[in-house]
């Protein structure tokens, strides 16, 4: 297997047992007028992370390997949203409520959809997910599991949230994780850099950080 330069220590990549999730590259997160932006966040710090996840995303294509893509949303009448969780924000700008591009994270809405730079292609699965980690209340694990997969590469957004919570669960049921370090953001640099060195603590207690041009070069072997 080749190894690839990753923190704490370098990583063994097993190309025929890897696949690539990305997390939540909606409109809603990363355009203007969207619920990130509504909640005050500069979205042009995750729109920075575009070109590397397409690069990444083309790597991973052309390996053969396979690529899962998550949308967090809603069912339209919103029953798999709790209080606990639509409760947020400002009236008016919360989950279901009405934006300039539809019903805020709502399944079928605008905003839901993955930016157009990373559209998935025929045979990728994409996993629309009522929570923050996606295995929850989803198909993934069993996907997984059909597949033969050892291992995960993530890449996506937020890196504190979805990502780091979604890393966690994958952890838990076995996979050993890789983070994506330059196509991952968040909307607060610091949540980013302390996210990365949480999972990376104690010898990769959640799993390891890579950057992308090191991913694409193990998988290339």
């Amino acid at each position: 297997m080749p190894t690839i330069a990753a923190r704490p220590f370098d990583f063994s990549l097993d190309r025929a047992g890897a696949a690539l999730i990305v997390i939540d590259m909606q409109r809603d997160f990363l355009e203007p007028g969207g619920f990130g932006a509504s909640l005050g966040n500069d979205v042009s710090r995750l729109q920075a992370i575009v070109p590397a996840t397409a690069r990444l995303l083309a790597g991973f294509r052309a390996a053969g390997r396979p690529v899962i893509h998550t949308r967090e949303c809603h069912a339209p009448d919103l029953s798999d949203c709790p209080p606990a969780k639509r409760l947020r924000g400002a009236p008016g700008l919360r989950i279901g409520d009405a934006g300039p591009m539809g019903r805020i994270l709502v399944r079928g809405e605008p905003g839901a959809e993955i930016v157009s730079e990373l559209i998935p292609v025929d045979g990728e699965l994409v996993v629309d997910k009522p929570g923050k980690g996606a295995f929850h209340a989803t198909q993934l694990g069993a996907h997984l599991r059909e597949l033969g997969i050892t291992q995960l590469v993530f890449a996506g957004v937020t890196t504190e949230v979805c990502v780091q919570t979604t890393m966690r669960e994958a952890n838990d049921r076995g996979f050993d994780c890789v983070l994506a370090e330059d196509a991952t953001e968040s909307y607060f640099p610091e949540f980013k850099r302390a996210t990365i060195a949480m999972i990376v603590a104690q010898g990769a207690i959640i799993g390891w950080s890579a950057d992308v041009d090191s991913i694409i070069e193990g998988l290339a072997h």
